[in-house]
């Protein structure tokens, strides 16, 4: 019989993540602050413990998981890689379609690939209370679970839209400890200016972040946690990729095109940034790394690539990313994870490298393939998956129709279990795609910080 899931051992957890920065053709542009120069690590320590800000900074290739952290890794991880076998026959295509299944984790995304370390590294530096943003709230479960493991206490601010459309996500954040506000919220200057400007504010994870970031800086006894963008975020997530290579060495296959969701970017740069090794070594000088965006937040392909605000509010410091401009609010869309104005940094470089690709797809056309993939291989995809997934079924269509058997692997980042009432709404059509105004663009990125 063929097989469709292949696994690791316990035991071949990695014991190293992989930093993209060793590999770039030319060093990542530094984060600044209001006088347009390099933002001290001093700075960055009030909200940051030393450990994670030597790994934002680090240009070393690999960095050590530490082994309390593989400890827990070890309750879901390794994740598996599994042959999509039933879609690829539901499409008639030639493609062979491999997925990385994240939602096995107890959050039931691959967020904990970074919480469980940033818990861990506050922990050590005697942090005991942490602030964090969400916006699908996979984030939120994620450090709340992770802040369980290591005795944190936990806050989270939840984007309002995504509050009230995802119920239950909150209770699971509860169920772990974390206290959840809706943001905008009356608790931060922040947030009372927003409420002020806007009472029905659907809030955006911009602004959540600025209300996580005001409290934190605000606190002695309290450091932040960001669940995307930043480069160490992106290094913990890159255990993803670095499981599946050994997994397709296991399947005798190998990736030509590999998808992943990208709002902040933590997603992609997890299941991309180890085959990009590859890529840049020469191995596999035609492997295509596909980004793939709401068209409704579309940073990449329709953002400048500009330095900005990661936040809404300018408490964070200026960033060289792909923006749609820090106050930029996007619409309600039902993929509450990928409403960001901004990419990570490291995305946004590659990407206007030439590096990576990128593209954006309608709201209706992802909850179109997150049916399709469910009725073929049983699983219910995150909205924010389901980008990925319709990326791949495109290509795996444009296989059929060029005979290509080419190898295709796309980031199922988690399940939908918690989007049902989202599902309800694209069964009974009541879904809109939302393509976002050239002008309200344009308006948002007149906004952008002057440097230099």
């Amino acid at each position: 019989m063929e097989s469709l899931r292949f696994v690791l051992d316990a035991s071949e957890i990695p014991t190293h993540w992989y930093n993209v920065v060793a590999d770039m053709p030319t060093p990542p542009a530094p984060p600044l602050g209001p006088n347009g120069l390099p933002v001290p690590v001093e700075q960055m320590a009030a909200i940051f413990p030393m450990n994670i800000l030597e790994q934002e900074m680090s240009a070393e290739r690999w960095i050590p998981i530490p082994q309390e952290v593989r400890e827990i890794y070890r309750l879901w991880r390794p994740s598996p890689l599994c042959r999509a076998r039933r879609l690829e026959e539901a499409l008639g295509t030639p493609a062979r379609i491999y997925y990385k299944n994240e939602g096995v984790s107890p959050a039931g995304s691959h967020k904990p690939n970074s919480a469980v370390p940033q818990a861990f590294y506050n922990r050590q530096a005697g942090i005991r209370r942490l602030t964090t943003e969400t916006g699908a709230g996979q984030w939120g479960s994620s450090i709340a679970f992770a802040g369980q493991m290591f005795g944190i206490d936990v806050r989270v601010f939840m984007v309002k839209v995504s509050y009230d459309q995802k119920p239950f996500r909150r209770s699971m954040m509860q169920t772990w400890g974390a206290e959840v506000l809706a943001s905008p919220s009356a608790l931060t200057q922040t947030g009372r200016d927003a409420l002020a400007h806007d009472p029905q504010s659907n809030g955006s994870l911009g602004l959540a972040i600025s209300e996580a970031v005001e409290e934190a800086a605000g606190r002695a006894d309290t450091n932040y946690a960001l669940g995307s963008v930043l480069n160490h975020v992106l290094l913990h997530q890159t255990i993803i990729g670095l499981e599946a290579k050994k997994q397709f060495e296991k399947a005798g296959d190998w990736p030509d095109m590999v998808f992943g969701p990208c709002g902040g970017g933590s997603s992609f740069g997890g299941i991309a940034f180890p085959f990009l090794a590859d890529k840049a070594a020469g191995k596999t000088p035609n492997l295509r790394l596909v980004a793939v965006e709401p068209a409704s937040c579309p940073s990449l392909t329709r953002g400048a690539y500009a330095y900005d605000f990661g936040d809404a509010s300018g408490f964070t410091p200026i960033m060289k990313m792909y923006t749609l401009g820090h106050d930029f609010m996007p619409p309600g869309i039902h993929a509450g994870g990928l409403r960001y104005h901004g990419a990570s940094p490291l995305v946004s470089q590659l990407y206007h490298e030439g590096l990576i690709e990128a593209l954006a797809v309608p709201q209706v056309g992802t909850f179109e393939a997150g049916v399709m993939f469910a009725r073929a291989e049983g699983i219910i995809p995150a909205p924010e998956s389901s980008h990925a997934v319709r990326a791949t079924i495109d290509e795996a269509l444009r296989c059929k129709e060029t005979g290509e058997a080419k190898t295709l692997f796309f980031n199922l980042t988690g399940h939908g279990h918690f989007d049902m009432a989202s599902y309800d709404r694209y069964l009974s059509g009541q879904l809109e795609n939302y393509d976002y105004p050239a002008e309200a663009i344009a308006a948002s990125l007149a906004h952008l910080p002057k440097v230099g």
